[in-house]
């Protein structure tokens, strides 16, 4: 076959009415022949049963059957065509183009494919499509390469429609054989469909590129940040440790200067007491000398007037319970405990002010929302304070308007750190700290979720307001109270700001994941004793 369509020149496989290949060619009693659909409308539209060809004309409309050997011949010649300017080395600008099968010389870029013709063409050769009403109904598509992909292997047919039941494209001819009564839709459908879900899976995969994607640059920051901490936490280390050595170092030198006094003090009191006895020995020898010196005389008279000034013995103190003693027993234990409570309280200092000092990198403005304030409490204009007034305001009430004497921060966080500063200078009672949403701001019993505080009674009476409540015992009376919070750790502090001191740590808080309020509670100003007001500072002095 492939022999016999090569002695054959391409005019031969041309239809005289589309002058294309043939299409399902078909041979009329005259002996010509034709496309199956041109014929077909050549002689609907024009003289019927007619050869276009020799004029002949028929009694009746001929029984049109495909000639299958003029078919198969039309079949190989197309292939063959389609390879040799496949082989062929052909000229583009743009490797990746797909060109025209038809152009002889330089090949130009095709417009469009045709699934009937197997052919490629460009905008010149695609024009008989456009032109001649056989080529009209042949299926074009986008240009593609390898056209003969697209035709069914069994029945030489373009693949043009898509059996859903066995997931493949078919030609036709199928439809009628191996996929009969299965689920066949057109091919244009079911590539709108299979397009559409990929185009969602596309979706999807660039949604988890990105989102990779944003996860590697929140890793990359959480590394950057993690060196960062590093670093300040090396730093604030190195800066404890030092300030701890300088101390025990201090107290070393301190401790020895007390034993070497100590050592002088023993050494001139021995040499006080050396001194002294042999002062008294040199009486005593003076005195044996003359004790001596009067034994050896046999002089009767002269001992017996001697004897009385002889008899007493030089005044001398009594030794015997005398003792140069310098214990230093427990020296170093009673050092080392010493120091021990010295640096303990050193290390809380030291601690706090590294970490006050770290905090306060997070602060942010804290400004009083005024909708949530109960009537009594009065706010200055700017939001900053707030203290008890004895009369009750005739304000507009509202779901957030609380009944209890609290007040909340317009701010509310729901994840990293924060630190604000509140004094508290001249007050006897007050509480601030953060809460969670409140569940009901009309209860005066417990209106929050959840809340954290720090609260003052009496003057002197301080309390940490967590579960269970825990009274503390403080050595100073704070002035100024900073609040710390870490929402991922789950971290609430409140700091002595002029003492430099940590009052107390709310460890391992759970907060669900929901906005945190600053809250305040001036309390009741008590006949004046307790009217000064709690002012937020600013954010300059916080710094």
């Amino acid at each position: 076959m492939a022999a016999a369509s090569s002695l054959l020149s391409e005019d031969q496989f041309l239809c005289s009415i589309c002058l294309d290949v043939f299409t399902d060619p078909v041979t009329i009693p005259c002996g010509h022949n034709f496309c199956m659909s041109c014929i077909t409308e050549h002689w609907d539209r024009n003289v019927q049963w007619q050869c276009p060809m020799c004029k002949e004309q028929f009694d009746k409309r001929p029984k049109l059957r495909v000639n299958t050997f003029i078919s198969d011949l039309s079949t190989q010649f197309r292939r063959s065509v389609h390879k040799k300017t496949s082989s062929s080395e052909v000229q583009c600008a743009n490797a990746d183009e797909v060109l025209c099968d038809v152009c002889t010389e330089t090949k130009v870029k095709a417009l469009k494919s045709c699934l009937v013709c197997l052919t490629s063409y460009c905008e010149i050769h695609l024009e008989p499509h456009h032109r001649i009403p056989g080529l009209k109904r042949h299926k074009l598509i986008n240009p593609v390469e390898n056209l003969e992909d697209r035709m069914c292997k069994k029945h030489e047919r373009p693949l043009e429609v898509y059996c859903r039941t066995d997931q493949k494209c078919v030609c036709q001819f199928c439809t009628e054989s191996d996929h009969k009564l299965h689920y066949i839709v057109p091919l244009e459908e079911e590539y709108e469909g299979k397009k559409a879900e990929l185009g969602k899976t596309e979706a999807e995969v660039q949604q988890k590129i990105q989102e990779r994607r944003l996860k590697i640059q929140q890793i990359k920051d959480s590394v950057k940040l993690s060196k960062e901490d590093a670093d300040r936490e090396t730093a604030d280390c190195e800066q404890v440790f030092r300030a701890l050595i300088r101390s025990v170092e201090k107290h070393l030198a301190q401790l020895t200067e007390m034993i070497e006094e100590k050592q002088k003090t023993t050494q001139k009191q021995a040499e006080g007491f050396i001194q002294e006895m042999e002062e008294e020995i040199s009486e005593l020898m003076k005195r044996s000398f003359e004790l001596e010196k009067v034994l050896q005389s046999d002089n009767h008279l002269h001992l017996l007037q001697s004897f009385p000034s002889m008899i007493p013995s030089p005044p001398t103190k009594d030794w015997t319970e005398v003792r140069v003693h310098s214990s230093y027993e427990g020296t170093v234990r009673r050092a080392v405990a010493q120091l021990e409570e010295t640096l303990s309280e050193e290390m809380k200092k030291l601690c706090a002010d590294v970490e006050l000092k770290r905090a306060r990198q997070y602060t942010v403005d804290v400004t009083l929302d005024p909708e949530t304030a109960n009537p009594l409490l009065i706010l200055s204009d700017d939001g900053k304070q707030v203290s008890h007034g004895d009369i009750q305001q005739n304000l507009l009430d509202n779901p957030k308007r609380f009944s209890a004497l609290y007040v909340l921060g317009k701010n509310s966080f729901h994840s990293g750190r924060f630190y604000y500063e509140v004094q508290v200078k001249e007050k006897t009672d007050w509480t601030l700290g953060v809460a969670r949403e409140p569940i009901n701001a009309k209860s005066t019993i417990f209106p929050f979720k959840g809340k954290w505080a720090l609260c003052l009674r009496n003057g002197n009476e301080y309390t940490a307001l967590g579960d269970p409540f825990i009274h503390l015992s403080l050595n100073t009376q704070p002035q100024k109270v900073g609040v710390f919070v870490d929402y991922e750790e789950g971290l609430v502090s409140f700091y002595d700001v002029d003492a430099v001191a940590l009052i107390y740590s709310f460890k391992g808080c759970t907060f669900n994941g929901e906005p945190l309020h600053p809250y305040f509670d001036p309390f009741n100003n008590n006949g004046g004793k307790n009217s000064a007001p709690l002012i937020i500072c600013s954010s300059d002095h916080a710094e």
